[in-house]
């Protein structure tokens, strides 16, 4: 199963890094914390990423081609081009990296990747918030569902989409992107989807939160996941120090061993 990420927005609210690298590419602990979503679903078996860039999306793809040369000491034959990697561990993923352009919004990115979907479940998530939520379970959950996605109910300030949800069918009842109410369940990402939300989407100028979920929503195909463990998005300088500290402890959302 796949595993499509958003990278590729301006990330205008952290401009202070921003200016200079896309949000997903903005350093915790030193890694990026696209790297950081990455180890998580790597962790529960899923190594198949689709990085949806488009805002300096070469700073994306230049980290991945050189992502082995970061992590291993190696020696080069500059006559011939040929390396020997020495030592050192490499992640065995699969990683594409698709420059959906810069002015595209998130449903119209997501519709970029259909060729690479293929037809298939996938799973759906963005590049700036980090969890311990159990992708398994999540996955399971939506397989049981007969939704066409379900997403990651969390709770977290009303700044975010904020949810209604009927608890005894797990169907999402209402979605209000960047609800004005502090406090309930939102949504934090981390969905499953089926090929057949691609086509809810119209076109480059379509929110993936507007009207694909609100759709979704009248035809009873959104399910939720209410996940109760730890959920952080970075949106802000502050965010990023929130996450720079609890990296320096012990971060919650590292259930993966070194």
């Amino acid at each position: 199963m796949k595993v499509v990420i958003l990278a590729g927005g301006f990330g205008t609210r952290l401009s202070e890094e921003t200016s200079i690298r896309p949000k997903p590419m903005v350093e915790v602990g030193g890694r990026p914390i696209l790297w950081h979503i990455m180890k998580l679903y790597s962790h529960y078996g899923f190594k198949d990423f689709v990085i949806l860039g488009g805002y300096k999306v070469d700073y994306i793809r230049n980290y991945f081609l050189n992502y082995r040369g970061r992590q291993t000491d190696y020696t080069i034959d500059l006559k011939t081009g040929r390396v020997e990697w020495l030592n050192g561990v490499s992640e065995d993923w699969n990683v594409t990296v698709l420059d959906t352009g810069a002015d595209s919004l998130t449903g119209g990115r997501i519709k970029r990747a259909k060729h690479l979907i293929d037809g298939e479940t996938f799973c759906l998530t963005y590049g700036d918030g980090v969890s311990d939520v159990d992708i398994g379970k999540l996955v399971e959950s939506h397989k049981t569902s007969g939704c066409w996605c379900t997403l990651t109910a969390v709770t977290q300030p009303g700044r975010y989409g904020a949810l209604r949800l009927d608890e005894s069918s797990n169907h999402v009842m209402a979605f209000r992107e960047k609800g004005a109410v502090d406090g309930g369940l939102i949504n934090g990402g981390f969905f499953v989807c089926e090929p057949e939300v691609l086509d809810l989407i119209d076109d480059d100028r379509t929110t993936w939160e507007n009207e694909p979920m609100e759709r979704m929503v009248q035809m009873g195909k959104l399910g939720y996941y209410h996940h109760e463990g730890y959920w952080q998005s970075m949106d802000s300088l502050r965010d990023k120090m929130v996450l720079e500290a609890a990296w320096a402890d012990t971060p919650p959302w590292k259930v993966w061993k070194d």
